[in-house]
């Protein structure tokens, strides 16, 4: 067998399956694109279930990629075994109905075992089958010449994920031979089963079946290949290690965790498990913030905290107590630029990212592990297992990911209470719902469409109306002939002026009409095999495939739409230029109405940074630039500095849309001619959608003018009311209500103030001597927190050596504390409010001498209050 590199071992691959026919489909971010069932891209298959369910025909049926994954689903697994990983490679190949199983399984056979591929010893390769699938069975006998005891049957091979396509599966293994797996038990010493000798390296999916509703099976119209073969796994088997780990995927990694950390990795079991779980989760979080996710409470951003949490954790049994896991990303660039150039790219963002990441998670890491102990220490002695809540406030407070404690707790022989850590999440609604749509993850074949292949041209870049002819109708998901008035059917178009959605650019409106009959256009999207593909209802009359019909689109909407869609060009470079580089495109609507931009950027843009971006975009409108569009070789594109949009896949030759040098961006949708149609330019709102993605809504030409002309009437109808007879006085009279209102505020402070002194009395006489200390616990009228703070302020002064808790209940419960420097060495002001944070269910800390918190329900006062009394009487 040859040794070969990992890059090699890719590279190979791909080559192997170009020369028989398949395409190469570049690897997808792992951020899924267009699709809400997926948190990542999990596998080589996920990014081309449009194929397979017939959404969309490719240009050639044979399919090759090489395609980085994310799964998390056994986390905890990572690092403690020789091949679990949070991110992987997976090389495959697909047939969308050309070839089937004899080809898959002689493809696979070939690129192994032959002399100018992998070179593997044929008698080292097994494979197993489902016991059904008697063709496969006949394959690897007549075909391949395997032996009866090199074929294993397994029920468990069917590939089948509920409702849509299934089948059966063929795996191949490679025997590591008899110095593995010595310690696994004898029963399961076969291939297929739970051992280290007999290693999976291929699995062949024979999809040819639908799964119904009624779970009954039916043959599918088109038969398809899925394989998976990991990168990893095939590494390790070439380079002859012991777990993937020991290739040359993970041991630079290592060797600069050793340089980093003065241990070194082989020497000690516990170590080396660190040294794997850094490597593994580094190489993961680096891709997916390359890809355009950031570190978050929530979704995608929740699974990297997590990740950069559980090293960072595991870190310190390496010595490490400082953010070092930026340092790898630079290794992790380096061993995959060949393929995934991206991560290389953008290496200073991500270092960027992570180190911020980690700051955040030190500065709570001791506090939060010192908390657990004696949590820990609590459950040993009682019902070994920690309650809901305490997991929850090791989250909320202190940063721990759930999953983090669990593992703790698990190392000590303890189990959490999942239940009620789930319904504390609830109940605080600190973290949001991850709300992916539960829809079906491959839908089944719409043949209809698919064997549709009559070409449609579109011309709407040139012209809004054009006399056409129809070619088909889909009517009830049946290609007819003809349908009459009041039918709501689809149609295609011999050429067509109306834009298909895509890119965020919604789709044109108008009429097909011709004088017998017209169809009002409400929607275009393409068809699987790449027509524009019109929806519409007829007003009147008798359609027919053949007729000659005049194609009309709705020009002011066409108009409106043009001009939002430029705009987002001009403020995509703008944003790049008032924020930086790593801004890039995470999705965009683009209506008549108005414009929604969202694009990857970590924390709010402030209303400085908007106003810049706004004059830019807005500089460039009326500086009446030429929107120059050219199509060109993509190659010749991007040496021209064209920006492409993060996701997207592009064609050998591109579609260039330029205003001037300051935007360059390939782009298949409809511009203005030049950048004075748009008129003007106003951005609307600014927020977040989720982690690490920002989202801008902006207007542009007649929107503009409507949404500036609802603010005047709004300021001159303030002005009637103020009596305000210009602008200038309307500022002068707004800033003297301001400051009016704050002076009268400050006198309700006083008064409150006055009344709390009233009501206490001498504060003095209140003061408890509790074991050797004198300390003011009482409960106090305050509206938030800043009267807290004065009250307390003003109780300091008079009480100089005394230790003071305060606690004020109103909507929601408040609590600040002091101690006397004199007395910090007994009583520490942060231990103070961590304790009633812990009792209220709430939040708090501070240094020994001042703290606070504060707890959603008031009713805890006087526990609160209690805890105080007890904790110093304790001392």
């Amino acid at each position: 067998m040859k040794r070969l590199t990992a890059a090699e071992i890719r590279q190979m691959y791909l080559d192997f399956f170009v020369e028989k026919g398949h395409m190469i489909e570049p690897s997808a971010p792992l951020v899924p694109i267009d699709d809400d069932t997926l948190l990542w891209i999990n596998s080589g298959v996920a990014t081309l279930k449009k194929y397979f369910d017939g959404r969309v025909i490719p240009n050639n049926p044979r399919i090759v990629n090489a395609q980085k994954s994310i799964r998390t689903n056994d986390i905890e697994n990572v690092g403690f075994t020789a091949r679990h990983h949070t991110f992987f490679e997976m090389l495959g190949n697909f047939s969308i109905g050309d070839y089937f199983k004899k080809e898959a399984v002689q493809f696979a056979w070939e690129f192994l075992t032959s002399e100018r591929w992998l070179a593997i010893d044929p008698a080292k390769l097994y494979v197993t089958i489902h016991p059904e699938d008697t063709e496969a069975y006949e394959l690897w006998v007549n075909e391949i010449g395997l032996t009866d005891d090199r074929i294993t049957r397994i029920e468990g091979n069917f590939w089948d994920i509920g409702e849509g396509p299934s089948g059966p599966n063929t795996e191949i293994f490679y025997d590591r031979g008899e110095d593995y797996g010595q310690d696994d038990p004898i029963e399961e010493m076969y291939p297929g089963g739970e051992n280290e000798r007999y290693l999976e390296v291929w699995n062949l999916v024979f999809s040819e079946f639908n799964h119904n509703p009624d779970h009954t099976y039916s043959p599918l119209p088109k038969q398809n290949i899925d394989t998976g073969m990991g990168l990893e796994r095939m590494a390790s088997v070439s380079q002859n290690v012991r777990t993937n780990f020991d290739t040359d995927l993970f041991q630079p990694i290592i060797k600069q965790t050793e340089q980093i950390s003065g241990r070194t990795y082989g020497v000690s079991k516990a170590t080396d498990v660190a040294f794997k779980v850094i490597a593994d989760h580094i190489r993961t979080v680096a891709f997916a913030i390359g890809d355009g996710a950031l570190p978050s409470n929530e979704g995608r951003g929740y699974v990297l905290r997590r990740l950069l949490r559980r090293a960072v954790r595991f870190a310190q049994q390496l010595d490490i107590n400082q953010p070092f896991m930026y340092e790898l990303v630079d290794i992790v660039a380096d061993i995959m630029k060949p393929y995934y150039p991206d991560v290389d790219a953008q290496k200073d963002f991500i270092k960027r990212v992570i180190k911020s990441e980690e700051d955040r998670f030190h500065e709570t890491l001791e506090e939060g592990l010192v908390h657990f102990n004696r949590l820990k220490d609590a459950a040993l002695s009682g019902s070994r297992q920690l309650d809901g809540a305490d997991v929850f406030k090791l989250y909320d407070t202190f940063g721990f990911p759930v999953e983090l404690t669990e593992e703790l707790a698990e190392e000590n022989g303890l189990k959490i209470d999942r239940a009620g850590f789930d319904a504390a999440m609830e109940q605080q609604r600190t973290r949001a719902r991850e709300s992916r749509q539960k829809t079906q993850s491959m839908q089944v074949q719409n043949e209809t469409l698919a064997n549709i292949t009559t070409p449609s041209r579109f011309v709407g870049y040139d012209t809004l109306t054009h006399t056409t002819e129809i070619e088909h109708i889909i009517a009830a998901g049946s290609d007819v002939k003809e349908v009459e008035g009041e039918e709501t059917i689809q149609f295609i178009l011999r050429e067509t002026p109306f834009y298909a959605v895509s890119g965020g650019q919604i789709a044109d409106r108008g009429t097909v009409s011709h004088d017998d009959f017209e169809i009002e256009v409400t929607e275009v999207t393409k068809a699987p095999n790449g027509q524009n593909l019109h929806t519409g209802t007829v007003k009147f009359g008798r359609v027919h495939v053949g007729s000659t019909v005049k194609a009309a689109v709705n020009r002011d909407f066409r108009n409106d739409v043009i001009k939002n869609h430029s705009a987002t060009h001009l403020m995509h470079a703008a944003l790049k230029q008032v924020l930086g580089t790593h801004v890039n495109q995470a999705g965009s609507l683009v209506t008549p109405e108005r414009l929604r931009f969202d694009f990857s950027h970590f924390g709010p843009v402030t209303r400085d940074e908007l106003d810049k971006v706004e004059a830019i975009v807005n500089e460039k409108i009326w500086a009446n630039i030429k929107v120059v569009i050219e199509e060109m070789p993509i190659d010749e594109a991007k040496a021209k500095g064209a920006m492409a949009l993060f996701g997207e896949k592009y064609g050998d030759v591109v579609r260039v849309v330029e205003m001037s040098e300051f935007s360059i961006e390939l782009c298949g949708g409809v511009h203005v001619r030049n950048t004075a149609e748009i008129g003007l330019f106003k951005i609307v709102s600014e927020s977040g959608t989720g982690a690490g993605v920002r989202r801008i809504e902006a207007v542009t030409g007649k929107g503009a003018y409507a949404f500036l002309t609802q603010y005047e009437t709004a300021v001159n109808e303030l002005m009637t009311t103020l009596k305000a007879r210009d602008l200038e006085q309307f500022e002068t009279k707004v800033s003297e209500l301001v400051q009016s209102e704050k002076q009268l505020v400050k006198q309700v402070g006083e008064l409150q103030k006055e009344l709390s002194a009233l009501k206490v009395g001498d504060i003095k006489e209140r003061v408890e001597h509790i074991n050797g200390i004198d300390a003011l616990i009482m409960e106090v009228e305050a509206e938030d927190a800043k009267a807290l703070r004065e009250l307390m302020d003003d109780y300091k002064s008079k009480l100089p050596d005394t230790v003071i808790f305060l606690a004020a209940a109103n909507d929601k419960l408040s609590y600040m504390a002091t101690a006397a420097k004199s007395l910090t060495d007994r009583v520490k002001a942060g231990d103070l409010i961590k304790g009633v944070a812990a009792v209220t269910d709430g939040k708090g800390g501070g240094r020994p001498d001042s703290a606070q918190g504060g707890a959603n329900d008031p009713a805890k006062i006087t526990a609160a209050l209690q805890f105080v009394k007890e904790h110093i009487s304790s001392l």
